[in-house]
């Protein structure tokens, strides 16, 4: 009974996100089907990846014939934050979390269920992250669905006018703390500086490597130049 309370409480806590992802998804449906791709390999690549910057990035790889280590380069750049985040919720485990639940719940973890686990007071149990799991999986594979099919429908300005909200997320996702820290929006304005001297002045090098570079120049620029100074243990 208690799995059932905390399974449900996981769904009901998760619908935000698993609304969030039905909108934002529905983009990416949309760019997978103007690279080339079918409504069942973007509804694939959705359900196999939970990471909206990793599948954008991936498509632009795989519309530029990229190779498979790129691919990989790229996907372990990007992605890296979710062991970061893996390890952070480890420490507020339920006893009853085993190494299998482990290894299915950390399918899940994604900047939102993060902080969403992050900010429960309660100890996480493998219910509850399974139930906000299942509803953000849900959202984001039927968002990808209905994106896809819709490009393969719509006039082709429609698709292209809809396949920007995609990037309207991750100008949502920058901008309040770029309001509050400088250093992250000096990061994102290095980001962005590189991102078009490779796009412009350095078109020899392919896109999957020009994020690969500007992602780890601009990361690192940061944490030299803006150190995070930790908190004194009171």
């Amino acid at each position: 009974m208690n799995r059932i309370k905390e399974f449900r409480k996981g769904i009901y806590h998760g619908m935000p996100i698993g609304l969030g992802y039905l909108s934002v998804s529905f983009g990416f449906g949309i760019m997978a089907v103007k690279s080339g791709l079918t409504t069942l390999v973007a509804a694939l690549i959705s359900a196999s990846n939970l990471t909206s910057a990793g599948q954008a990035a991936g498509i632009g790889i795989i519309a530029a014939g990229g190779t498979l280590i790129e691919m990989a380069l790229v996907q372990l750049t990007i992605n890296l934050r979710y062991s970061l985040m893996a390890l952070s919720l480890s420490q507020k485990l339920d006893s009853s979390f085993s190494t299998r639940h482990r290894l299915i719940a950390a399918f899940g973890i994604t900047d939102e269920i993060f902080a969403v686990s992050s900010g429960r007071r309660e100890k996480l149990t493998p219910w509850y992250m399974y139930g906000m799991i299942l509803i953000a999986f849900a959202g984001w594979v039927s968002g990808t669905v209905l994106g896809a099919s819709a490009g393969e429908l719509l006039p082709a300005s429609i698709s292209s006018a809809l396949s920007i909200m995609l990037y309207g997320m991750f100008i949502a996702i920058i901008v309040p703390p770029s309001r509050k820290e400088k250093g992250v929006l000096a990061v994102v304005a290095a980001s962005a500086v590189l991102s078009v001297a490779f796009r412009y002045l350095i078109p020899a090098v392919s896109s999957g490597f020009a994020v690969i570079i500007c992602s780890i120049a601009a990361s690192a620029a940061g944490a030299l130049l803006f150190p995070k100074e930790e908190a004194d243990d009171e």
